[in-house]
């Protein structure tokens, strides 16, 4: 036996060694803490620019290139803001350098002298389109291109004038009439030039583009179509790029829609009121990027978004999708983004505002001048603006937005996309057409994931926690050593070998013997309970004593194979007999979508996943509850199954509860699985029989094709945000609920 003094060493030695135990576990416990710390901040600080508005800086004013008296008709920079343009109203464009206003070049339209301009529109943005309407009933089409060279490695941007129509004037009217009001824009097949005259005429000028197969060159056929005129007086005239839809606004405050895809048989389709008793009515108006949806600007500050909606009679109508903050002033001039569906406004009292139509967001609304903002505009790129509040200045100024495209109403609720009949949700990150409305919405990501975990728990929960109850009270040690850990080996098994199992050849099966699966659902537990019944009740008792305690288990082997192989054996005859022959196309007879790859494939295979993990985690409580607990129990007169119900699990509901929880964040989590056993459709449902797609396959469908720091990237950063913090608050909750269980059967 040690003397005293080794008693002491051996002492002082363990207290050091619990010392070190104690700190090695609360430095770990820290940094598991500063971690997931880290991790949240680096998350957040990828996903708050998303919700920051539009920064306008201090812009510069200076005189207007080439000011000689003429009123300015518009004016647009280069994507790289080393070449503006400017049309005045003496015919001129005057092309000048936008941050200093010196004038490069000016080049002098071709017009008649006694002739003036009259009238003037541009198509959308990007085609660098626009026309002038002169006072002797003609007009003039002009197209502004940029052509790029490097001399010397430096960027040279040089303008030029393209007369699509013509260098001359075409004429629109019969008579010598001024052209009050006019719109142009080109499409697929041509040009469209709308004009109304100062009598009232409005006329439809199509050009369409015919190739000549032998010689290449490119022949414009002219046809005139008299258009029925609308009841109030005209303000502005928009035709979209399919030159199919003509919207007219009306200083009533009134649009009115025409069908023109037939010139012959245009129509007035549609009016509708926008701004109601104020006086000046609509006083702006444009096409957002994709001459889908129309921007219109009141007399009362109002902005609001429409575009054609199909009603109950397939009758397309214009219909009001949404609103925008109000401007403090009447709106003077609207100008759209070139690659996106925002634009910039200016108005009456000085102010310019940013929205962005898909957000329905205002990014900026700022007075910038005493003076009413006579036009505006921004750069093809989106980092500069133009404004002039007088006929003698014009002003340039920096501008960031770099992600307008988000809120938190386009996140979570129902947006009325272009060319749909009502709000929906919508995730559609990207498309072929220059023109696509991002589609970011949430939801049915987040139903995805809740439904892929569900079903998933919905199969493994009660074989899991069953196993394990029968496992660890029931099961002989010997056959327990056997069970468990196979059953714990089944978690090595990587997921993507499980998806790719459950894509390539469980989803065909399932498909293919559809009656086989739900007849194992139904006849499996009734032949269990049969083959139980036969052992307690029917067959002698000398039979049953040849099977040893805990062993009774491996009699439901030959059950569960026997009836497997009845089932699926069955399943063709079963599908001839009840669904005509094929099971699938009788639920799409009543109504009941069905994919290959579905969350009934999902359950199954990520089940198989989970398991494990809430098998082991069960398994290990029910079998450490203490035993004098359950001997006590027997000793009282209760039989082992009362001893379970009431004694076991309720001991050991914090470990089972524990259990749940930690296998329902895998499948939460889970990737791999969901990404090749579903069809990764975002639809929102809880169908068993259609695919889903969660947060998580999302981000590592489209990681690797968002561009780094565009609001793509930084979206998916905030799906991983979602992710995270769905996991955490659960697991959270579940340690609290785990708790106040421990804490509650603590005292059996």
């Amino acid at each position: 036996m040690p003397g005293p003094e080794a008693r002491t060493r051996l002492r002082r030695w363990r207290r050091t060694k619990d010392w070190f135990a104690k700190g090695f576990v609360a430095m770990a416990g820290i940094g598991v803490i500063i971690s997931l710390a880290t991790i949240f901040v680096y998350l957040f600080s990828e996903v708050t620019p998303l919700f920051k508005g539009a920064d306008l800086d201090e812009p510069i004013s200076y005189e207007m290139p080439g000011f000689d008296q003429a009123e300015t008709l518009y004016f647009a920079t280069d994507r790289h803001n080393a070449v503006g343009v400017r049309y005045t109203s003496e015919g001129q464009a005057i092309y000048f350098q936008p941050e200093s206003g010196e004038v490069l070049r000016t080049e002098m339209l071709d017009i008649p002298l006694g002739v003036a301009i009259t009238s003037f529109a541009t198509g959308e943005p990007r085609t660098g389109l626009a026309a002038f309407g002169l006072s002797d009933g003609t007009a003039l089409v002009v197209q502004l291109e940029y052509e790029i060279t490097y001399p010397d490695n430096q960027r040279q941007v040089t303008p030029r004038l393209r007369f699509p129509l013509g260098e001359e004037p075409i004429r629109v009217a019969e008579e010598r009439i001024a052209v009050r009001n006019i719109a142009v824009q080109e499409g697929g097949r041509g040009y469209a030039l709308i004009t109304e005259t100062t009598n009232g005429a409005l006329t439809y000028a199509r050009y369409e583009a015919r190739r000549h197969f032998m010689t290449d060159e490119v022949e414009l056929t002219r046809s005139m179509h008299a258009l029925p005129t609308p009841p109030g007086e005209i303000s502005s005239m928009l035709v979209d790029i399919t030159l199919r839809n003509l919207v007219i606004g009306d200083q009533q405050g009134s649009l009115h829609y025409y069908d023109i895809h037939r010139p012959e048989q245009a129509r007035l389709v549609d009016s509708t009121s926008v701004v109601e008793g104020v006086e000046g009515g609509v006083t702006a108006m444009e096409y957002l990027l994709g001459t889908v949806s129309i921007i219109v600007g009141g007399a009362d500050g109002s902005l609001t978004q429409w575009f054609l909606v199909r009603d109950e009679d397939n009758v397309r109508r214009l219909t009001r999708i949404r609103e925008f903050d109000r401007h403090p002033g009447a709106i003077t001039h609207i100008f759209p983004e070139y690659a996106r569906k925002g634009f910039i406004v200016g108005d009456e009292s000085g102010h310019v505002g940013v929205h962005y139509g898909t957000s329905a967001r205002t990014l900026a609304m700022e007075q910038v001048s005493d003076q009413p903002i006579r036009r505006v505009a921004v750069s093809p790129r989106n980092n500069s603006f133009l404004f002039t509040d007088a006929p003698d200045r014009l002003t340039f100024g920096r501008m960031t937005n770099p992600h307008p495209e988000i809120s938190f109403g386009a996140l979570w609720n129902r947006v009325w996309y272009e060319g749909r009949d009502r709000p929906e949700y919508v995730w559609q990150s990207s498309s072929a057409t220059d023109e696509f409305e991002p589609k970011f919405s949430f939801v049915p990501l987040s139903v995805g994931t809740l439904k892929a975990a569900f079903y998933a728990m919905l199969f493994a929960m009660p074989l899991a926690i069953m196993g394990a109850i029968y496992t660890a009270y029931f099961m002989t040690p010997r056959l327990r050593g056997v069970v468990k850990p196979t059953i714990e080996i089944m978690e090595a098994l990587p997921t993507v070998i499980l998806g790719f199992l459950a894509g390539l050849w469980m989803a065909p099966f399932v498909e293919n013997n559809l009656p086989a699966v739900f007849s194992i659902l139904i006849l499996m537990p009734v032949f269990m309970m049969a083959a139980a019944f036969l052992w307690t009740r029917v067959l002698p008792v000398t039979l049953r004593e040849r099977v040893p305690p805990g062993w009774e288990a491996a009699i439901l082997v030959p059950v569960v194979l026997v009836v497997g192989y009845v089932c699926v054996s069955a399943s063709p005859w079963v599908e001839v007999a009840l669904f005509d022959g094929d099971m699938r196309q009788w639920f799409t007879e009543q109504g009941i979508a069905y994919d290959q790859r579905n969350a009934l494939v999902v359950g199954f295979a990520m089940g198989f996943a989970v398991i494990p993990t809430i098998f082991s985690i069960a398994e290990d409580a029910v079998f450490n509850v203490p035993k004098h607990l359950t001997q006590g129990s027997l000793a009282l007169g209760a039989t082992p199954w009362q001893t379970m119900v009431g004694v076991v699990l309720l001991t050991a509901s914090p470990g089972i509860f524990s259990g749940v929880m930690i296998g329902f964040g895998r499948a939460v989590g889970e990737t791999m699985i969901v990404l090749m056993a579903t069809g990764n459709s975002p639809v929102v449902n809880f169908n068993i029989f259609e695919g889903m797609r969660t947060l998580s396959a999302n981000i590592a469908v489209e990681m690797g094709e968002a561009a780094r720091g565009g609001t793509h990237y930084r979206i998916l950063f905030l799906a991983a945000l979602v992710l995270f913090m769905a996991t955490f608050v659960l697991n959270t909750i579940a340690e609290i609920v785990r708790q106040r269980l421990r804490r509650k059967y603590s005292s059996l």
